[in-house]
């Protein structure tokens, strides 16, 4: 697995993962509106150049936010290189911090957050119901039954690499 930033990637193949695995580059959270095939971000390629995992991030001098993390082969350690990648950047740009949002109903995602040293800090209540008058296609149920409702903020503290 060879990780790359994002942008080495042609912007048609970054498209095309985009629609494939979540209908479309846009992507609505509290904190704002994304496109996310235009984000900073890192890609993880298999020996055939095919995208099997993503990751993308916004970084200004007073945050780093994780946007979107995607890892196509569950359980290889992709997400968690992708992530380390991340935050290897964002201590680099002396963050003290970085963030990422998830939805109430992606326990995967908390667990694999919460396993990291990332810690829930903040809940916006009904913060989906917003996003779907921007976005209509997010659904109202998981595929578990759990209804999509609030976002909850995740944030690790980052330790200076010494």
């Amino acid at each position: 697995m060879k990780i790359i930033e994002s942008q080495l990637i042609p912007i048609a193949q970054r498209n095309d993962f985009w629609n494939e695995h979540w209908g479309s580059s846009e992507m609505v959270i509290s904190t704002g509106v994304y496109s996310v095939d235009m984000l900073e971000g890192y890609a993880a390629l298999n020996e055939y150049g095919e995208i099997r995992g993503y990751i993308t991030y916004v970084m200004d001098e007073s945050r780093c936010e994780v946007i979107s993390l995607d890892s196509l082969d569950e359980n290889k350690g992709i997400g968690s290189a992708l992530l380390r990648r991340v935050e290897d950047t964002a201590r680099q740009a002396n963050q003290t911090n970085i963030q990422v949002i998830t939805t109430n109903d992606n326990l995967h995602a908390l667990h694999f957050y919460q396993k990291r040293g990332y810690q829930i800090i903040r809940v916006y209540p009904d913060a989906v119901a917003k996003a779907r008058a921007v976005k209509p296609s997010i659904p109202l149920v998981s595929d578990q039954g759990i209804p999509i409702r609030d976002e909850l903020l995740l944030q690790k503290i980052l330790i200076p690499n010494t």
